[in-house]
C-alpha cells in the first residue's frame, strides 16, 4: 500500500457514520492563528482565513508558498503547529469531506475495480452492500458518466482514473471537497474534459470546493473566488471575486470581465514574486 493509499484509508476510517445536522452558518470554514513550520522554514504564521459556503475556491500563488500545505492542514492530512480550524463551528471529525489527490495512480487501489474504489468510503462507514451499490449507481447516472465500473485502474486512461477518484470523494455527499492540483498529471485534452466535468459536478451539487491549481487561467476559470497567497510565511495577498456566469465555456476565456480578472490576479501574483 502506498503512502497516499494508507492516508486515504485512515481518512475514511475517521468519517462519521451519519451526517451531523447543523444550521447553515457563514463562513463555512474559519481559520484562526494557523501556524506551520517545516524545519526552520515558516510556512504559516498566525494565519487567518474565512472560506464561504457553497463556493468553488481556487488557491494560487508562487511555488512553495504553501498552497497544498494549506488544504492538507484543513483536511487534517498534516498537523498544524498552532491555531484552530472550524467547519461551521465544528471540528473536522464532525463533518463529512472528500479529498482528490494529485497523483490518481497512487490514490486508487489497484486491486479494486472502479466500482469498489468509488464505494470504498461507504464500506468504511459500514454502509450495507446493497446501499453502496445503489448510491454508486445513482451517482454515476446523475452525472451521466459512461464508464465500465468493472475495469481495474490499470485498464483505464488517466482521465478515467481521476474521474473515479472524484466520484469516490463525492459518493459520501461531502460538505466540503478538497482537490490538490487534480489535473496536473493529465494531458491537455483530458485536462479540458476534466475541467468541464468538475464544473458540472459543482453546479449540480453545490458542494463547497477548494482547488489548488498551478495554472492561473484554470484557477480563474473554475473559481467563484481566487485565493492569492504570498510567499512564505504566507498571507492573503488577495481574495478575488470571480463573478462570471456559469456554465463557463470557451467564450468565457475571451470575455472582457474574465480577461480583466485574470490580469488582476496576474498582477497580484507578479507583485508577490518580485517581493521575494
Amino acid at each position: 500500500m502506498t503512502v497516499a493509499q494508507a492516508t486515504l484509508s485512515s481518512q475514511f476510517e475517521a468519517l462519521p457514520q451519519s451526517a451531523t445536522a447543523s444550521a447553515v452558518v457563514r463562513p463555512h470554514v474559519t481559520i484562526r492563528g494557523l501556524s506551520k513550520k517545516f524545519g526552520n522554514t515558516v510556512i504559516y504564521d498566525n494565519f487567518d482565513l474565512d472560506l464561504p459556503r457553497g463556493k468553488l475556491i481556487s488557491v494560487f500563488g508562487p511555488n512553495g508558498c504553501g498552497k497544498s500545505t494549506l488544504i492538507n492542514m484543513i483536511a487534517g492530512l498534516i498537523p498544524v503547529d498552532a491555531g484552530q480550524i472550524l467547519f461551521d463551528g465544528m471540528l473536522l471529525d464532525e463533518i463529512k469531506f472528500g479529498y482528490v489527490f494529485q497523483n490518481y495512480r497512487e490514490a486508487l487501489f489497484p486491486w479494486m475495480r472502479a466500482f469498489d474504489n468509488i464505494a470504498y468510503p461507504l464500506k468504511m462507514m459500514k454502509v450495507s452492500k446493497r446501499e453502496r451499490q445503489e448510491r454508486v449507481e445513482r451517482l454515476v447516472a446523475h452525472l451521466g458518466i459512461k464508464l465500465d465500473l468493472n475495469l481495474y485502474p490499470y485498464q483505464m486512461s488517466g482521465g478515467q482514473q481521476q474521474l473515479v477518484s472524484i466520484m469516490r470523494a463525492l459518493v459520501v455527499d461531502p460538505e466540503i471537497l478538497f482537490l490538490d492540483e487534480p489535473f496536473s498529471a493529465l494531458d491537455y485534452e483530458m485536462t479540458l474534459f476534466m475541467r468541464e466535468q468538475l464544473q458540472k459536478l459543482f453546479m449540480e451539487s453545490g458542494t463547497t470546493m477548494v482547488l489548488v491549481s498551478h495554472d492561473l487561467e484554470e484557477a480563474v476559470y473554475l473559481a467563484d473566488r481566487v485565493l492569492l497567497l504570498s510567499r512564505h510565511p504566507a498571507r492573503v495577498a488577495d481574495f478575488t471575486v470571480v463573478d462570471c456566469a456559469r456554465p463557463r465555456d470557451d467564450a468565457t476565456l475571451s470575455d472582457p470581465e474574465f480577461v480583466r480578472l485574470k490580469a488582476h490576479c496576474l498582477e497580484i501574483f507578479q507583485r508577490e514574486v518580485r517581493r521575494s
